[in-house]
């Protein structure tokens, strides 16, 4: 096997402190964690991080996206293979109940949103991983109505903004109050999958 390359190794490092930085950012919150501990972390030093992100910020941002993906992934996953309207409101239903409300998650996202509100471009960036993010729930239900043979009655991408808005509501809500359930959530799912209409194939 050969050696690798500076780049290889370079995108090994970042992937290693994007790894370390949040495990550290969910146990034990954004503001505490510092770069010092990010780096002797993951074993190397405050230099390679910043030949890797210049700022702090840039970094948490890097996690986010690696937490909305996992999010997503998940979820999808979840209701994969569930032939039935019915069997993917459930398979939502449980998804929902074990991730809706995680302390780490839910306070990660709200400290670092709230923390880096003053600081030029962070709102932008947020604001573009939210439509990121917005878009792939709406793919993720068009695929829903189309495995089941439904038609929205409304574009996916604004029954992704209803389902998103309740769904961060209820998570910060149960973070402090785990037993908050999630049952208006999977109902808002409900409500949107029985108007929908199956298509006229005549």
């Amino acid at each position: 096997m050969g050696r690798i390359t500076r780049k290889e190794s370079h995108a090994q490092t970042r992937e290693r402190l994007v790894q370390t930085a949040h495990r550290l950012f969910l146990s034990d919150g954004y503001n505490a964690t510092s770069l010092d501990k990010v780096a002797a972390e993951a074993g190397f030093s405050k230099g390679a991080v910043y030949s890797n992100f210049s700022t702090k910020h840039e970094l948490g941002l890097a996690v986010l996206d690696v937490i909305h993906q996992e999010r997503a992934l998940s979820l999808a996953s979840t209701v994969e293979g569930v032939d039935s309207v019915e069997g993917r409101i459930d398979a939502f239903a449980a998804w929902a109940e074990a991730n809706i409300g995680d302390v780490g998650w839910t306070a990660l996202e709200v400290e670092f949103a709230t923390s880096t509100r003053r600081i030029p471009g962070v709102n932008q960036q947020l604001a573009a991983r939210r439509r990121e993010l917005t878009a792939a729930v709406a793919g993720l239900i068009e695929q829903q109505v189309t495995d089941l043979g439904l038609t929205l009655p409304s574009p996916a991408e604004d029954a992704a903004v209803q389902l998103l808005s309740l769904g961060i509501g209820l998570g910060v809500q149960r973070a402090f109050d785990p037993d908050l359930p999630v049952t208006s959530l999977v109902d808002l799912l409900r409500s949107l999958l029985e108007r929908a209409d199956v298509p006229d194939r005549g």
